[in-house]
């Protein structure tokens, strides 16, 4: 299909993800906010980092939609991941606009600037009709990011690779988007 394209915002580079990647990302899984918020074991090592990584550019490749590595602009720092997610997943309720910033870089807007342009990019480049968002019911912040992006909760839903908790499938449909 495509390469990881790379977009710019005002703050962050979106871009495909490198090696000099893999420390930062395992950093920012490593952190008991982001393992306590995505449920992730206390052992989460650079190698997970490593094929994660793999693992969005190869969807980029075969499916045109995947995570981008975001960084400052004006430093170059890693600050974590975001974009349009389609994983071949059983009962997955579609491409998910998704994120996950190291916790040093929470509540400056990045999640929000960074998950705007993965809505933008799926309405106006991949001309997709609707995006969801796949949020734990615990995960107040992440579900503040949806609606600041538009997103509403439409339903509950157990997902066949994680049935120990019921996720809310939060959908934007490209009419009601205000982008």
């Amino acid at each position: 299909m495509t390469a990881c394209p790379t977009l710019h915002t005002e703050r962050l580079v979106l871009r495909p993800f490198t090696d000099d990647d893999v420390a930062p990302y395992a950093a920012t899984l490593q952190a008991a906010e982001v393992r306590a918020a995505l449920h992730l074991g206390d052992t989460v090592t650079e190698d997970d980092a490593w094929f994660q990584m793999a693992a969005f550019l190869g969807q980029w490749a075969l499916r045109g939609t995947g995570q981008w590595a975001l960084e400052e602009r004006a430093t170059g720092r890693f600050v974590g991941r975001a974009g349009l997610h389609n994983p071949h997943r059983a009962s997955w309720p579609g491409i998910e606009v998704g994120w996950t910033l190291h916790p040093d870089a929470w509540g400056q807007g990045y999640a929000t600037e960074a998950g705007d342009a993965a809505v933008a990019y799926g309405f106006d480049v991949l001309e997709l009709d609707e995006l969801v968002s796949v949020i734990l019911h615990e995960n107040a912040r992440s579900q503040a990011v949806a609606r600041r992006l538009g997103f509403t909760p439409a339903e509950e839903q157990v997902l066949a690779h994680f049935p120990s908790m019921p996720h809310v499938v939060w959908r934007l449909r490209r009419e009601d988007w205000t982008g």
